[in-house]
């Protein structure tokens, strides 16, 4: 194990389209959603562990989860942990935690990764992480692992990568918003196009200087507390400052402003579990595309669904197509999948009764 080698993982998303089962109180990364016998953290946490000292691996979220880590996480200690008071996008989140880690150690290189992502094949993810952290221990680089699009995604935001480049680490061009069919169709043909995944790689010192360089308030006032950093005096610092952050991501504060942004299209296999919809494409389903997940089922007439009950409960279901049926404590929600995008929707009228 290298002990330069750091990561921050990104757990305080609310996952609100996987609802009813994901909600605020207890949302998707601290939930088994494909039956695996493990969460969405722990099997995180688990990959990162194969290249990462385990103590080097700090965990970025909001107060109210900060039980749930410790609960899943049994081997991290309170430090390790990060409790944002506000909720403020990825920039200010990343930028506290790299400080902390940069006053560890100055020479460390990290991987920043989401907690709710699902890779199949670790070892080849693990192999990747280690070409990015070898490139970035050499280069002032910034550097994110791109998705290679196997449709075309209206989901995702895009990455241009230079088709010129015959180097298997790619210079980018430029990040594109999320597309509309048509572009997202004309992307994949293209063929320099990857999906952006939102893991990002870089040494301590090269996101430092970007920070310095395009956001420099946000810079000023987190280095305020330097000093606080690692010390008992770092919580109130936090508390008392945080709330003063700008609400802004990481790819418009800084990958979207830099000129040292670098690409590895990855060799794994990828799923960003974002919809159900996602989550039915990697589960294991019956001959008429049915996939369930804690449930005995008896189906007539049914095709292209996800069937999930948290009570093991008898399901029976006749004349169904493509639907997200999900019984879980006092909620049974019954949607089509084609307006699964509008279940966050849902989720905001339901939280209002």
């Amino acid at each position: 194990m290298n002990n330069n080698y750091y990561a921050i993982l990104m757990a305080g998303g609310v996952g609100s389209r996987f609802w009813p089962v994901s909600t605020a109180d207890f949302p998707k990364q601290f939930h088994d959603m494909l039956g695996s016998g493990e969460t969405l953290i722990q099997k995180t946490f688990s990959r990162l562990s194969k290249l990462i000292p385990t103590e080097n691996i700090l965990i970025l979220t909001n107060e109210r989860y900060n039980s749930l880590v410790l609960e899943q996480l049994p081997m991290v200690k309170q430090e390790q942990v990060l409790l944002e008071p506000a909720m403020r996008n990825t920039a200010p989140c990343i930028l506290y935690a790299s400080l902390k880690i940069q006053k560890m150690n100055p020479e460390a290189v990290m991987v920043v990764a989401p907690s709710d992502h699902w890779i199949e094949d670790e070892d080849e993810f693990v192999s990747n992480l280690q070409k990015c952290f070898d490139f970035c221990q050499k280069e002032n680089a910034l550097m994110t692992l791109g998705i290679q699009p196997t449709f075309p995604n209206t989901g995702f935001g895009y990455i241009e990568f230079d088709q010129s480049d015959a180097n298997p680490i790619k210079k980018v061009n430029q990040f594109r918003e999320k597309p509309n069919y048509e572009t997202a169709k004309a992307f994949l043909e293209a063929g320099n196009f990857l999906w952006n995944g939102g893991i990002f790689i870089w040494s301590v010192e090269s996101i430092s200087s970007a920070f310095e360089k395009f956001q420099p308030r946000m810079n000023a006032l987190f280095h305020k507390g330097f000093d606080s950093y690692n010390t008992a005096e770092e919580k109130q610092f936090i508390t008392d400052h945080y709330g003063q952050a700008e609400n802004i991501s990481i790819d418009y504060a800084v990958m979207e402003k830099a000129s040292n942004v670098y690409v590895l299209p990855a060799t794994f296999d990828w799923n960003d579990l974002g919809t159900w919809g996602s989550l039915h494409e990697k589960l294991d389903k019956d001959d008429r595309n049915n996939a369930v997940v804690n449930a005995t089922v008896i189906l007539e007439n049914a095709s292209n669904n996800i069937i999930r009950s948290n009570a093991k409960k008898l399901v029976v279901i006749d004349g169904l197509d493509d639907y997200i049926i999900v019984d879980n404590e006092n909620i049974l929600m019954i949607y089509p999948k084609s307006k699964e995008q509008d279940i966050k929707q849902i989720t905001e009228r339901a939280n209002k009764l």
